[in-house]
């Protein structure tokens, strides 16, 4: 109950109501907010009409495009930083923004806000393939191994108790939810929210567990039933966190960091600390699995529980270690998601749950190894297959590649042929 209680006042204090505007084809939007943004879009002192200009921040997302005069005015609800970007495919042949076609602004004494873009005659630049394919790759290795935390988690849970647990979404959002929490609601520093974050994740493991899990494997629940049970939990997390915080997006601290080039590589200091981070703690993981006792027999539980018990391993206590470990990964997984997304919402987790599936059965049920190279594989497949597909379907490369690897290998890469249990 008192881990309850600190779930719903740390939810608590990161409750905003969601502001958003839907986009309009007109120069003015937003009229009935006090503060607002406008400007004039021209080149060679001629205005364009119907350039798009989108606003975001605080919760709020605006769109609006200039008028025949060139002129556009955005309202907004509160004095914060917001966003605001010149969508370059609105303009005409041969345009194209010399300095940034994004600008951070914020009011000053007054109401009102003027932002220019300044405009150019359009030069073509292009990136090779092999630069394009670089950049992509780590883009891709990074995305990997932020979901391999996640699927390892679940990969031990469902090795140790054959359960396949849809509330682990959940937990991923939960991370994210914690940290912002207690680094933008509380205003701790963001390492001491993250910290704070990965505890409450392992003690909502941990709670789960005592609370749903072991009671139900007691009384000799089915593996379908238990499913079912994890579908309905993971509905009501989701609902429950979009009830507290909304449904618009916020941003951690630091999230929007600019870039640093390494040749053809781009990668902002929070994916290289991203990949420092997801590389150390499955290293770590590794390591906890191949060499402590604990580790062993979470292995021997997961690959024969009635035999580990008969041996003197006291399953019940190796799967709650199990659960706070794989909640605990979920957790720093959708820290690391929120800021590759970037941003924290109440579906975040759900978003790439059928991802963490593909990984896990990619590489092989119940292995955790397996979840890890799955991860991998999959985090590539999405980024790379950008080169060839649109972005708004390079989800679905990965799956397909899944089925195709199923249908030559149904066990999956490191799985077994044989069925376990």
């Amino acid at each position: 109950m008192v881990f309850l209680g600190l779930l719903f006042a740390a939810l608590t204090m990161s409750t905003f109501s969601t502001l958003s505007a839907s986009p309009a084809h007109a120069d003015e939007i937003g009229t009935e907010y006090d503060y607002s943004f406008a400007g004039n879009v021209q080149f060679n002192g001629k205005p364009l009409d119907g350039v798009l200009i989108s606003v975001k921040g605080a919760g709020y997302d605006a769109e609006v495009k200039t008028d025949a005069e060139g002129k556009w005015r955005i309202g907004v609800p509160e004095r914060a930083a917001y966003t605001i970007t010149l969508d370059e495919k609105t303009l005409p042949k041969g345009v194209a923004i010399v300095k940034d076609s994004t600008i951070k602004a914020e009011f000053g004494q007054t109401k009102f806000k003027s932002v220019n873009f300044f405009l150019g005659q359009e030069v073509r630049s292009t990136v090779s393939f092999f630069d394009q394919f670089i950049n992509r790759f780590f883009n891709g290795l990074n995305f990997g191994l932020l979901l391999a935390l996640a699927a390892i988690g679940l990969s031990l849970i469902f090795g140790t108790t054959g359960l396949s647990n849809f509330a682990h979404a959940e937990m991923v959002t939960f991370g994210a939810l914690m940290t912002m929490a207690f680094s933008s609601g509380a205003g701790l520093p963001i390492w001491l929210a993250i910290i704070i974050a990965l505890v409450l994740s392992a003690g909502l493991g941990w709670g789960l567990d005592a609370a749903i899990w072991q009671p139900l494997r007691r009384k000799g629940v089915g593996l379908i039933p238990l499913m079912i049970v994890s579908i309905g939990l993971s509905l009501a997390l989701r609902y429950l966190y979009q009830y507290f915080i909304g449904g618009s997006t916020r941003q951690l601290p630091g999230a929007g960091m600019a870039d640093l080039k390494f040749g053809a590589i781009s990668l902002s200091p929070i994916d290289i600390a991203s990949m420092i981070v997801s590389t150390v703690v499955l290293l770590a993981v590794s390591y906890f699995l191949l060499r402590t006792r604990i580790g062993k027999a979470t292995r021997a539980v997961s690959d024969n529980p009635s035999l580990a018990s008969a041996s003197g391993i006291d399953v019940d206590r190796v799967i709650r270690i199990v659960w706070v470990l794989g909640a605990s990964l979920a957790g720093l997984s959708g820290v690391l998601w929120a800021y590759f997304r970037p941003g924290v919402s109440w579906d975040m987790g759900f978003q790439i749950l059928l991802l963490i599936f593909a990984a896990v059965t990619l590489g092989g049920l119940g292995t955790a190894f397996g979840a890890l190279i799955g991860s991998i594989i999959v985090g590539l497949l999405v980024e790379l297959s950008t080169l060839w597909i649109p972005s708004d379907m390079k989800y679905v490369g990965a799956l397909v590649v899944l089925i195709l690897v199923l249908l030559l290998r149904p066990q999956g890469i490191m799985g077994r042929k044989e069925r376990i249990g």
